[in-house]
């Protein structure tokens, strides 16, 4: 058809025709589609389209749906411009002139906009949120309102500051949208002085309040003799019932004070090398102690809302349940982005007190870090903390901490991270080694890699499959430098040189190292749910060889470390004492055998499961066993972790798997008993001993649950075995039950 089809017309076709904005011109006429749009959704069946001849799934892939909020933005657009709705009274200035609705609706605007900062964080546009408010759009129309400029101004320089943060760490990339302002206006004049203006507003309402508190007998006798006092003492009222001035008082300084501290706790987290951490733990804690008081107030605010309130009280996206004045989210559809805006829906405000309580709790982790320069620290919390699934923004701020010009916290030169790491002398991070073309390159990789674990599960498990070959190629690479530096040494002395040991120590570190990248890399799976129950036994076989290859790799590099020290003190000869302390197994490797005895055990009991029972196996029609344990471990494979490891390897390994024989020998118990005699020596640790006795619990059930199998009779139908991660996120533990 001949014609074009504007955005105006693309409305519901009941409602009266709009004048299209667009003139008509020569060549073109505005023609009514919605004839031949009527016609059309009569014919067509679910699953059909309209397309010519030339239409391919190319063209497909790039096309607009008319009339789908999600596609096509004329459909919800109420204005076309920031003019016209304020020309509609879309925004007024004052909210009203009615001093009570005045502040009843200022104060569901700052309600709505942490819903709206909240819905922001969790990945959706700046422009189709925070800045949907008018208010932020055209900041010199709330010059005249104080209390309303000075809560924009600080919403404004927050935004900014969280976009800065974000763009620095290059976190966004997990969601594009988040940095994208499109032309918005966050650097506004001003607004970099928003904190003293809020500070006069936050005196001015506390003046007001402290006035509200006084005595009974010193405001009594007329309501008018009350306000005429406060007017007499230059303290304006904020609106004219006297009754309901503290509540709204209390109401507008827990909001004010949130977003000050809250904007202090971002700047106090920016400063270099943590210098502002606790600082930042203090305003930290007040803006806690603010979200209470913000969600306390909603009682009050409730009990004297005026106007339309949402339906649901779970849905409202303010205290007092009204729709807030001066905003509109299809203002920006035209402008947020190179692709059709996004069908939002905003978290509730109970919602978004959640999620700012939670941030505020994981900055609060954050800034109790002790920025301990060991990397098994470090790697450690780092693990820890993402257990608790943090947002972007925390993740960002985690960052920009720990790298901050190429060294970790600003600070510590990743050389001298690597030495102490890889436990040599401290004199060792001095030496000229670090000049060397692939030590360099090493550090980059740890910074990376650190880069990397502040990332999403889903993309930090993607981006550590990929960096296994990097480090790999790096200890290829060193180690032929480190063989070209021996013959040298050799030729010239009979004595091993500081640099060859500085070499030998460095090549088993990252050998460690790249290990517990693979083993990161597999547990980050069960986190993520990507296993099927039927491919539990090749990941948990995959899992005890890397396992085996991390603990005997720390073994080394630790009896290594101790050997240095022993030189250092120079020890004229070992005691009996010393070579019993000497053969003892270091707690550290005793806690990564319980684990591998753990897979060990789960990899020949769902192997005998599958060989007995015939049961787990979970046949698949698209692709066979072989194929999935490709797509699982193929960037494992790639990067020869371990060497040698293929799935014929794994294969050999569990198909003669049998109960009557892994009885014999239970692994199970083996964990146990470890994770029994090393607690001690993690007393002082919390959550290493947390996770021993998970540890320890998945090793006792499935040690009895192999033995009630042996004892029933494996061939029995009616025994039905399941497995469930009820002790431990990432080690099954097997139920066994008679039907």
């Amino acid at each position: 058809m001949d014609c074009e089809i504007s955005e105006k017309a693309s409305m519901d076709r009941h409602a009266p025709q709009p004048t299209s904005s667009i003139p008509a011109t020569e060549n073109t006429v505005w023609a009514d589609a919605s004839p031949l749009l009527e016609a059309a959704c009569r014919e067509l069946r679910d699953g059909e389209l309209i397309h010519g001849e030339n239409f391919n799934l190319f063209a497909a892939m790039s096309a607009l749906e008319i009339m789908d909020p999600k596609m096509d933005s004329g459909i919800i657009s109420r204005y076309c411009s920031v003019d016209e709705a304020i020309e509609d009274g879309a925004a007024p200035i004052p909210i009203s002139f009615d001093k009570t609705t005045d502040v009843q609706c200022t104060i569901d605007i700052m309600d709505y906009l942490l819903a709206c900062e909240a819905t922001w964080h969790k990945g959706h546009s700046l422009a189709q949120t925070v800045f949907s408010c008018i208010y932020l759009l055209r900041p010199e129309r709330t010059a005249s309102h104080t209390l309303l400029d000075s809560f924009c101004k600080v919403i404004r320089a927050t935004c900014k500051a969280v976009v800065s943060v974000v763009s620095d760490a290059r976190t966004h990339e997990e969601e594009d949208l988040f940095i994208m302002a499109y032309g918005l206006p966050l650097n506004v004049h001003g607004d970099d002085k928003c904190l003293s203006l809020l500070n006069a507003v936050e005196e001015n309402i506390s003046r007001q309040l402290r006035a509200c508190k006084a005595p009974s007998s010193k405001r009594k006798v007329l309501e008018g003799i009350y306000f005429n006092m406060l007017k007499f003492n230059d303290i304006e009222p904020l609106q004219a019932n006297p009754d309901l001035e503290e509540g709204y008082c209390k109401a507008l300084l827990c909001r004010i004070r949130f977003r000050k501290h809250f904007f202090h706790v971002l700047t106090c987290m920016k400063r270099p090398q943590g210098r502002g951490m606790e600082l930042a733990r203090k305003h930290i804690a007040t803006c806690i102690s603010e979200l209470e008081s913000i969600y306390k107030s909603a009682e009050f605010l409730l009990s004297n809302a005026s106007g339309t309130c949402e339906d649901g009280m779970e849905d409202r996206t303010t205290a007092s349940g009204c729709q807030p004045v001066g905003f509109d989210t299809s203002l920006n559809c035209r402008i947020s982005a190179p692709t059709p805006p996004r069908s939002i829906k905003l978290l509730s405000w109970i919602k978004a007190i959640e999620y700012f309580e939670k941030l505020l709790q994981d900055l609060d982790l954050i800034c109790s870090f002790m920025l301990d320069p060991s990397l098994e620290v470090l790697l450690h919390f780092l693990v820890q903390f993402q257990k608790s699934q943090p947002d972007l923004v925390a993740r960002a701020h985690l960052q920009l901490l720990l790298v901050q010009d190429g060294k970790l916290y600003g600070r510590d030169p990743i050389f001298s991270v690597i030495t102490r790491a890889a436990g040599l002398p401290e004199a060792a991070k001095n030496h000229d080694i670090q000049k060397n073309e692939y030590i360099i390159q090493l550090g980059q990789l740890v910074i990376n890699m650190l880069k990397i674990l502040c990332t999403n599960a889903a993309w930090q498990r993607r981006k550590l499959g990929k960096i296994l070959q990097d480090w790999r190629v790096i200890y290829v690479q060193l180690e032929l430098a480190f063989t070209k530096e021996y013959r040298e040494v050799s030729n010239n002395s009979n004595n091993e040189s500081a640099s060859v040991r500085i070499f030998k120590q460095i090549l088993v570190w990252i050998e460690e190292q790249t290990y517990w990248i693979a083993h990161r890399f597999l547990i980050l799976g069960f986190e993520l749910d990507l296993y099927a129950p039927g491919e539990y036994c090749m990941v948990y076989w995959y899992l005890y060889v890397i396992l085996i290859k991390l603990s005997e790799k720390t073994q080394i590099k630790m009896s290594a470390a101790d050997g240095t020290a022993k030189r250092k003190g120079k020890k004229r000869k070992d005691s009996p004492k010393d070579l019993a302390r000497e053969s003892r197994i270091p707690p550290a490797v005793l806690f990564l055998q319980c684990q591998m005895y753990l897979a060990e055990g789960l990899t020949v009991l769902l192997a005998a499961l599958k060989n007995e029972l015939m049961i787990l196996q979970s046949p698949s029609p698209f692709n066979s066993e072989h194929e999935r344990f490709i797509q699982h471990f193929e960037l494992l494979q790639k990067a020869c972790i371990p060497d040698h490891v293929s799935y014929p390897s794994f294969k050999e390994s569990t198909a003669y798997a049998r109960f009557s024989t892994i009885v014999v020998y239970n692994y199970f118990k083996d964990a146990q008993k470890i994770a029994k005699e090393i607690k001690s020596s993690f007393s002082n640790d919390p959550d290493r001993l947390a996770e021993l006795r998970k540890l320890e619990l998945v090793a006792e059930h499935n040690s009895v649950a192999l033995n009630v199998i042996c004892q029933v009779g494996a061939l029995d139908p009616s025994l039905k075995v399941s497995l469930e991660f009820i002790h431990h996120p990432c080690f099954a533990t097997a139920i066994v039950k008679r039907s």
